[in-house]
Parts: C-alpha cells; structure tokens; sequence
C-alpha cells in the first residue's frame, strides 16, 4: 500500500480525496498515528473516518464532543440498574436461604458484566465475543468535533492516546493489542492545545477545488445532468467566496444538485436558484445577502464556469 493505492481504495468507497489527503491517511494507518484533520464544517472530515472503516472492515466507534463531556459519556460508567437489581436478587435469595449475602457480592457487582463500555473503552478494548476469540481488523475511532469539549477533556483524551490504555479503579487497567486507527476532527471553532497536536498528525482539509466538486456531485449524484452538476458546483464556488456566515460544504453542494433535479431542472436559472436557496444556505442572513448581491449575477458567473 502506498498514497495512490489508498487513495484509489477512498475512491472505491465513494471518497475522492487529494494527495495531501491521502498522504495523511496513509502515514496514519502505517504508523498508527492518531490524525487530526482540521477544516470548515462540511468539507468532509467526518466522511473520511466512515470510509475508513468500510474500507478497512473495522468496526466504527464514534464519540461526538460537546462541551461538558465526562468520563462518563466517553469511556465507561456502570448499569448501575442492573446492579440493582442483582443485589436485590442476591438479597432474596439469601433470605430464602436463611444466609446472609456472601463476601464476594461487592465483586460481582463491579465485574465487566455490570460494564457499560463508552466509545472510548469500546475502541480500545472491545467486548470479547461469544464463542471465543474472533480476529477481526482494528476499529476505527472517530472523535468528531473536539473543539466542542472542554480543555480538561481534551488533555484526558490525550492520556488515552499517549499509551491507548483506559484503566477502570474496579478491574484494572485495558490496554489495547492493536491500537484503533483514530481520526479526530476539529472545525476550529476554538484551537487545540499544542500538546494534542503533537501527538497526531495533522492535515487542513480545504474545499475542494472546482474540478473535483463536479466529480464528487456525479459520483454521489448520478442523476443529476452534467451540465447541472457543472453549474452548481461553480454556482457553489462562488458562494464560498462572498464571506457567508456559513459558506456551503460539499454535502450542501450534493443537496442542491439533487433538489434541483427533483424539480426536473438540468440547468441553473434565476428562478431555480431562488426557490431552493435553502437547500444550499442554512441560515437567512447568508440567503439575504447572496439575493442583495444579485441571484442573476450568481447565474451567470455559474454557467460560464461550468461552460
């Protein structure tokens, strides 16, 4: 395997990637490197991480930051219902005994049984399966947005990653045979920390550009006429470079073409544009000002780029 075969492979599973990308994946899978993407919403960072795990056939764990993620929602806590009502079982059965519960109902209590394995445990040290031993592929750990999480957080996920080792007080330490291959995305809503950072690899994925948006619009489009997916890729280039409080991604782009094909258009208009606006832009501010600046204008410069 080298960049170009892996990224024939991404392509294969419906992701068109450029070099540089490529290149990351490739360095993050040989040397089983943590890689940290970074980029606007919407140019396909999560993507990466799901196709990833249909190309490998590892399983994919994704932990989805906000802020105040603990412990808890990422890595492990205790059924402590089900421990409940074992203890109470324990309890009924001893009375009907005449004995008192045994010694070892506190361990019972905190076995892997009672165990509710969170992404970040589930990654490292996945459940064993029933019947034994099944050699399968590494997973893939996605730790989507995690300029969302709190400082705090971020420096106890990079204890994880330093050793891929989780340790649970009750039943010691699980550390991983073979680590996961971890992808963690950051829509840099906040910068992470230097020592996160130093720790992966890193890559800023960018818009792609003209050329490989149209490509991507037939791949995941097939219905959409090409002359349309042209115009709307260029229509899209061109909002990307107004200044919108949300400039469109590549899943917009895709919505759009497909709206506009749903509507039996096989070429951008004025009035096409007008009416599904909101399959492309998300918020009312964004949509005002590209109708302020001209939808005729958006037209025209989208049909001579896709010419």
């Amino acid at each position: 395997m080298d960049p170009d075969g892996v990224r024939t492979a991404l392509a294969a599973h419906e992701y068109l990637a450029d070099e540089g990308l490529a290149t990351a994946v490739y360095l993050a899978v040989v040397l089983r490197r943590p890689l940290l993407l970074e980029g606007e919403a919407g140019v396909g960072k999560t993507e990466v991480a799901k196709v990833l795990s249909r190309w490998t056939g590892g399983e994919l764990v994704r932990l989805q930051c906000y802020e105040g993620i603990d412990v808890a929602q990422a890595v492990y806590e205790w059924d402590y219902s089900r421990q409940l009502l074992h203890l109470r079982t324990a309890e009924v059965r001893g009375a009907a005994a005449g004995e008192p519960p045994g010694p070892d109902l506190e361990d019972e209590l905190y076995s892997e049984r009672f165990l509710v394995r969170r992404p970040l445990l589930q990654a490292i040290a996945p459940a064993s399966v029933a019947g034994g031993l099944v050699d399968r592929p590494p997973p893939v750990l996605l730790i989507d947005e995690i300029d969302r999480a709190d400082d705090e957080f971020e420096a106890f996920l990079l204890e994880i990653l330093s050793d891929y080792a989780v340790t649970v007080p009750e039943l010691g330490t699980f550390r991983a045979e073979t680590p996961p291959v971890v992808v963690i995305t950051s829509n840099r809503t906040r910068d992470v920390h230097d020592a996160l950072k130093r720790r992966c690899l890193y890559h800023w994925v960018e818009h792609p550009d003209f050329e490989r948006e149209v490509a991507i619009v037939r791949l995941r489009a097939p219905g959409v006429a090409e002359a349309l997916a042209e115009q709307v890729a260029g229509a899209v280039e061109q909002l990307r470079e107004m200044g919108l409080y949300k400039p469109p991604g590549v899943a917009e782009t895709i919505d759009w073409a497909q709206a506009l094909a749903a509507l039996g258009r096989s070429k951008l208009d004025e009035d096409a544009v007008t009416l599904t606006l909101g399959s492309v832009l998300k918020y009312r501010e964004d949509a005002e000002r590209v109708r302020a600046a001209g939808v005729a204008d958006l037209v025209r410069a989208a049909v001579t780029r896709g010419a």
